[in-house]
């Protein structure tokens, strides 16, 4: 959800049933920071997964809980699940949770998507709040064109 939705990992444990619009593919973040609301996208990966482990649970408010089934897992459970699942796939880069949520917003202008796009999704005020979470790649670097050759080819 971090990575696919560019959720913070405060708002990826509060997931509720009803934030998740299966039509449209967008989940509903209630009171990200600063208390405000906004949606954003939503992969149909994870919504495969969420509708089975909604099948195996049956979950009944938060997709993700802990013993209390009625709450949400708290975000250090979370980072705790994270850091685990870097153990496992022998991932070696450092960084927590919340370099998914960079990763998001990378991807997404590396595919094109435009900045104000990302900036809503991603639940910013500020465009350059944005811009200090996309990173240009050395890959994606060697994809750019000179607006000289481009022109040059069409003639």
């Amino acid at each position: 959800m971090t990575y696919g939705s560019g959720l913070r990992v405060s708002e990826a444990v509060r997931v509720r049933i009803a934030d998740v619009d299966r039509g449209r593919l967008m989940l509903r973040v209630e009171q990200g920071k600063g208390h405000k609301d906004r949606y954003t996208v939503l992969s149909k990966e994870a919504l495969g997964l969420l509708e089975e482990l909604w099948r195996v649970y049956r979950p009944k408010e938060f997709f993700f809980t802990g013993q209390n089934r009625g709450e949400p897992i708290c975000v250090g459970t979370a980072q705790a699940v994270y850091n685990a699942a870097l153990v496992t796939s022998g991932v070696r880069k450092v960084g927590g949770i919340h370099v998914l949520r960079h990763c998001f917003a990378t991807h997404l202008m590396e595919a094109g998507v435009d900045i104000y796009t990302i900036k809503r999704w991603m639940g910013h005020r500020a465009l350059v709040t944005t811009g200090r979470y996309m990173h240009v790649t050395a890959e994606h670097l060697a994809t750019i064109r000179s607006p000289l050759d481009e022109i040059y080819d069409k003639a």
